[in-house]
């Protein structure tokens, strides 16, 4: 299996069948995973990897948010103006926020950031032989590598999302109230009356998603690195793309899945 990623990713190969084991490889790595749960949790490691994950990323998650804001009320209230309607700014600001550019910018910047360090961090694991250490000290590497990342990316994701949807919805205040000429109470009062829990639940439901295809991506990439440095950073790549492709391509999916809950 450890020939999939060069097939997959930079061979060219034989792509159907070559998508074909990759695909196989991830729902082997899913089935380990789920028959682990049952297992102890290893508490410290998935509050150290909450850290790691949440914490460091918190900057660039809420800088990325708060000029999308920005940017959405400069555009929407500049065109809305011409029809009229430009005190609907931010109601569809906020709309836009919770529902998509929240949750998928917060995503992928989680995946290029996070999915790769997981991918580099597991990958130099592997060329260096440690995984196979651990293997012959009968320490399962799904236990202590693959599921504390997992989890962890499943309870922080959420989290920066909520942030990231606050903070998206004050950069949009803050141009709304200097450039459009709307007052702060009627800007937070119109949204307060139009947005639903609905909007929020529809935003936050697929972040679980997101962050679980991130990080078994992520861990299946960086275990199957071969060809030392090289390997590697191949690998590192292909998760970037491979995570943010799959974020894309399953909010599809997702939004019409919530759309009709």
């Amino acid at each position: 299996m450890r020939e999939i990623t060069q097939k997959w990713g930079f061979k060219g190969l034989y792509p159907i069948e070559a998508a074909s084991e990759y695909l196989g490889g991830l729902g082997l790595l899913c089935y380990e995973v789920v028959r682990r749960l049952h297992k102890r949790w290893e508490g410290q490691l998935i509050l150290g990897q909450m850290e790691r994950i949440g914490v460091r990323s918190l900057s660039i998650v809420l800088l990325t948010a708060v000029f999308t804001g920005m940017v959405l009320a400069l555009q929407m209230g500049n065109y809305l103006t011409r029809f009229g309607a430009k005190p609907y700014a931010g109601r569809i600001l906020a709309l836009s926020m919770l529902r998509e550019m929240g949750p998928v910018l917060t995503a992928l910047m989680i995946g290029g950031r996070v999915g790769a360090g997981i991918t580099a961090e597991l990958g130099s694991m592997q060329v260096t032989e440690q995984i196979d250490a651990m293997r012959s000290l009968g320490i399962n590497p799904v236990q202590k590598l693959v599921l504390p990342r997992l989890v962890a990316l499943m309870i922080m994701l959420p989290l920066l999302t909520v942030l990231a949807d606050f903070v998206g919805v004050m950069g949009g205040l803050f141009i709304s109230a200097m450039e459009l000429d709307i007052s702060a109470d009627f800007y937070l009062n119109s949204i307060i009356q139009f947005i639903k829990f609905q909007d929020l639940f529809s935003g936050l439901g697929k972040t679980f998603f997101f962050a679980f295809f991130i990080g078994i991506i992520a861990c299946y990439n960086g275990l199957q690195v071969t060809g030392g440095a090289d390997g590697v950073g191949q690998a590192t790549t292909q998760t970037v793309v491979t995570t943010s492709i799959t974020t894309l391509v399953s909010d599809f999916f997702l939004t019409k899945l919530f759309l009709q809950l």
